[in-house]
């Protein structure tokens, strides 16, 4: 490989470094050796309002860019709040982007989200299949707004000559997740689920669908390494694949979150709700072809993920209702 297109003396912003995937980031890059991460709390600028992000880059002029801020949530969520998910994810990346363009970022990589394809897009998904069909409508303007947070990253690259590019992960979990059965993505929500269960003495759990869609899983330390790794070799534009290349049913993730946290669980299908997205598996072959690949194994991720749960979320949240589990597809 080539000499690193970033270094440890770049000012390296990390938008959004209190969620699941900016706190990854944060401990990836620290432990990388990089020691001048910047990181701005809504608090100090609100990536939503272009004054204050202008300002803000002014004053800090970071080198590199990572732009992983964003509204996140699940099937209920975005059914809930579709408005809030286009309106406020448009607006925090168009003026990322456009203030890194005009205060002379170097380099900025951008997270989407696997969501971007179509609900019947070919398996395993290309990044060819970009606007090749339908979107899922369950999370329709979440994926609008990331969609056009991509062709904004290569539009720049076109017309200014800007280093911008994106990364599009697959559904992700680990520490810091959302545990919020309201708003929570498929893992999270399972792991509470069968954690309030036997607490609570029951057996019977209840998961929403039919159990028969099918997910791929990165743990969200993977997609930070990945982040490291592009930021460091990666020389094209456009947008990349980030996963594990693999999946399995949502019955088999149940499965393996159950033998984990509550072993005597009898599983409850609950059909009426929706399943979202049939299948997602990422074509990761690009990626491979460049040198990284995923090291975490999805159950001794879950099972981390679950330490971390009982160390950091359990006694300070509320019980939810059974049927209040928004679980994202």
């Amino acid at each position: 490989m080539s000499e690193r297109l970033i270094s440890p003396e770049d000012r390296i912003l990390i938008a959004g470094h209190r969620g699941l995937v900016g706190s990854a980031l944060m401990r990836r890059f620290s432990a990388a050796g990089y020691g001048h991460l910047l990181t701005t709390g809504r608090e100090e600028c609100d990536l939503g309002r272009q004054d204050q992000v202008e300002r803000w880059f002014e004053t800090h002029r970071p080198d590199v860019v990572l732009l992983a801020a964003g509204k996140v949530g699940g099937i209920h969520a975005n059914a809930t709040y579709p408005a809030d998910f286009l309106y406020q994810n448009l607006m925090i990346h168009a003026n990322v982007v456009h203030a890194a363009y005009r205060t002379g970022v170097r380099r900025l990589l951008y997270l989407g989200s696997s969501c971007i394809y179509p609900r019947e897009a070919p398996q395993p998904i290309r990044e060819e299949a970009l606007l090749t069909g339908t979107l899922e409508p369950t999370n329709e303007p979440y994926a609008l707004a990331k969609i056009a947070g991509i062709r904004m990253c290569d539009s720049y690259r076109r017309q200014f000559g800007c280093d911008f590019f994106s990364a599009m992960p697959t559904n992700l979990y680990g520490p810091n997740d959302n545990f919020d059965l309201q708003n929570s993505h498929v893992l999270p929500a399972l792991i509470r689920k069968f954690h309030e269960a036997r607490a609570a003495g029951n057996r019977q759990v209840t998961v929403w669908g039919t159990g028969t869609v099918r997910r791929e899983l990165l743990h969200v330390d993977d997609l930070a390494d990945a982040c490291r790794f592009l930021l460091e070799n990666y020389r094209d534009g456009g947008h990349i694949n980030v996963g594990t290349g693999e999946d399995l049913t949502i019955r088999e993730l149940a499965e393996t979150v159950a033998e984990i946290v509550h072993p005597e669980a009898e599983l409850v299908w609950d059909t009426s709700k929706p399943d979202g997205t049939p299948r997602k598996q990422m074509d990761v072959t690009r990626v491979h072809s460049l040198g990284w690949r995923h090291t975490i194994a999805l159950r001794d991720g879950i099972r981390s993920t679950y330490d971390w749960y009982l160390k950091h979320v359990v006694g300070r949240e509320r019980p939810a209702e059974p049927s209040s589990a928004g679980e994202n597809r």
